[in-house]
């Protein structure tokens, strides 16, 4: 919605799709869209700066890490595009910086400017998880912090019980309350803003789409009849619609492919028709409503081929059965019969079955298994769509074997009206939030194409790969996401340090060398944690996804390990002269500087062959001058 506000205020009208590689038109000022949200990068250097003065890091240091966030070009890169990243880092540095502020108050509880603190880190773990669900590692952050704040509360005999319950309650409203509102009011404007159809209908619910303007889901007839012609939606998170086209399965029984898809067209068109051995219907005499429990068959309307199952395994979920279109309108077998079992309806208990409103089952008549699409995409001969299956287990709580009618048209029916298709906030909501999950977790390495900007987590802290923002030609202007070495080497290199350093002090500790008083070793610890676990919380996930990573992904880990330099140069020149300590940071302010200009044209634009870029590529795995 920001991308979107900035888009509104540069007076772009929708009709430009931002394809990749496509040249702007000059109605699109993409040059205010991309200034805009370049000024949420453009702040994570003063806030870099304040966060450092909070962490009481000297003044030399805060220069340091302030010079390492301004003059990253990983950074600069990323914040000059329209993207989400900045607004992530964003919101990622303001949280930090409140919850530093918000620990500098711990003396003094309850007063106001703790209040104040401790409600802006609230607020901001609301933003940053509004952006990107990569927020919410940062909101773990700030969950650890407290619970240890809280725990070491337990044993202070000076607070007492009121007021440690209070600590509690304050906490409930601020930082877990005050999120989840900021989180679900975004939801509430998107809702109300996005009130038109558009391309992304189908990821949402059928009663959802009904309320769109533009959509004619309320046309529908209310209560479905024998010889309706309808579409059926896959009511599972992120379900489509049940699909079918002339290609044909290359192995199995190699008949006509049945799948979900998302997208509208006549493939997903099925006919509602009885048994062959039943009186045949007459649709222009009467009509006939089918009811829960009747036997039903499904002829795809444009290739008229009937849905099909056997005993044959599924392509992908061996445990299941093939779906298939099989037949004709007259040619076809008992395994082209379905039964309709209804597990509810949103509004009423009917014996009939309704558009949109009711789910329902289908249980193949023969075999017994349930029609059931899970969200398993095919390879390339399968177009990438979805896998249709039947289910042998009858497991009623599965929504992937559930389905709605979503489109329905029946001559003889009247239609059903808007006051019939209703859907509620809580529910879009809820099912927006597990679509989003499941497209996320569908963002899987495809084993057919060989992903060349893709990258494995283990080689982002040693910067061993960059990223390629555009087309490479050497008649463009060209982007290259990779990090100032400098800045990323010697980050990583202070995690490492940290866990020696730690380790040191630990064992000296048990020997009984006093180097530290209790509110310094608290002090270190603290800076420590926050870095260290901050790091942690937003790398280590990525090393366990299963989806496709990218460098970018580890944008904002980078900044916990940035901090971490920072606040290890300071330790080990805490005891320096003050004419040493000045070289040892003006010698690290240089290198920034000097590898800084050194590759800026890569975060600025390459507008060169990319071959004149040979002496910057420091290691034979950047593929910046290939």
């Amino acid at each position: 919605m920001i991308v979107a506000l900035a888009g509104l205020l540069a007076g772009y009208d929708g009709s430009f799709e931002f394809e990749s590689a496509t040249k702007y038109p000059e109605n699109v000022n993409y040059t205010f869209m991309r200034i805009f949200l370049a000024s949420f990068g453009a702040w994570m250097v003063p806030l870099t700066y304040f966060t450092a003065i909070e962490l009481y890091f000297s003044k030399q240091a805060v220069i340091l890490v302030t010079l390492m966030v301004l003059l990253d070009t990983a950074y600069i890169c990323i914040s000059r595009f329209i993207l989400l990243d900045s607004m992530l880092l964003f919101f990622t540095y303001t949280t930090v910086f409140c919850l530093a502020k918000f620990h500098n108050q711990r003396c003094k509880p309850f007063s106001i400017n703790w209040w104040i603190w401790l409600f802006m880190t609230g607020i901001s773990i609301g933003c940053v998880s509004s952006v990107k669900w990569v927020g919410l590692f940062t909101t773990a952050l700030v969950g650890l912090y407290t619970i240890e704040d809280l725990w070491n509360k337990l044993e202070d005999l000076n607070i007492s019980k009121m007021d440690y319950l209070n600590h509690w309650i304050a906490r409930i409203i601020c930082l877990i309350i005050f999120p989840t509102l900021i989180y679900i009011a975004c939801f509430v404007i998107h809702f109300s803003i996005l009130t038109h159809t558009g391309t992304g209908d189908a990821q949402m619910s059928s009663l959802f789409q009904a309320g769109l303007i533009g959509n004619n889901f309320s046309e529908n007839p209310l209560e479905l009849a024998y010889g309706s012609r309808i579409t059926l939606k896959n009511m599972g998170f992120g379900g489509g619609l049940l699909h079918s086209h002339v290609d044909r399965y290359l192995g199995g029984s190699e008949q006509q492919q049945v799948t979900c898809y998302h997208n509208n067209d006549i493939n997903n068109d099925w006919m509602v028709l009885k048994p062959r051995e039943e009186q045949m219907y007459d649709n222009i005499t009467e009509v006939e409503f089918v009811n829960n429990g009747d036997t039903i068959r499904l002829l795809h309307f444009d290739t008229r081929r009937n849905l099909h199952s056997h005993e044959i395994n599924a392509p992908l979920t061996k445990a299941h059965f093939e779906v298939a279109g099989y037949g004709n309108e007259t040619l076809g077998d008992d395994n082209d019969y379905w039964v309709i079992e209804v597990v509810g309806d949103k509004y009423t208990k009917t014996n009939h079955i309704r558009s949109l409103t009711t789910s329902m089952r289908l249980r193949h008549k023969v075999i017994g298994c349930y029609l059931r699409a899970a969200n398993r995409i095919l390879p390339e001969w399968g177009f990438k769509q979805i896998e249709v299956t039947c289910d042998k287990r009858n497991n009623t709580k599965d929504v992937y074997t559930h389905w709605n009618i979503e489109r329905h048209w029946n001559e003889n029916l009247p239609p059903g009206g808007k006051a019939n298709y209703r859907s509620s906030f809580l529910y879009d909501f809820w099912y927006l939030n597990v679509a989003m999950y499941v497209s996320n977790n569908a963002l899987v390495p495809d084993p057919d194409k060989e992903d060349y900007v893709s990258s494995l987590p283990k080689q982002w802290p040693i910067l061993e790969v960059g990223l390629r923002m555009c087309d490479w030609g050497d008649n463009i202007i060209k982007f290259y996401l990779l990090g100032n070495p400098v800045v990323w080497w010697s980050g990583t290199a202070s995690l490492i340090l940290f866990v020696f350093v730690l380790f040191w002090y630990s064992v000296r500790q048990k020997r009984k060398y006093i180097e530290f008083s209790p509110a310094q070793w608290a002090h270190f610890l603290y800076i420590g944690k926050i870095c260290a676990f901050g790091w942690l919380l937003h790398y280590l996930p990525f090393c366990i996804m299963g989806r496709v990573t990218y460098l970018h992904h580890y944008l904002p880990a980078l900044y916990f390990s940035i901090l971490m330099a920072g606040f290890l140069f300071d330790h080990f020149t805490v005891y320096c002269s003050l004419m040493t300590k000045k070289i040892i940071f003006g010698i690290s302010y240089a290198l920034i500087i000097i590898v800084f200009w050194y590759f800026k044209d890569i975060a600025y634009g390459i507008n060169y062959a990319a071959s004149e870029l040979k002496g910057r590529k420091w290691l034979n795995t950047w593929d910046i001058a290939d």
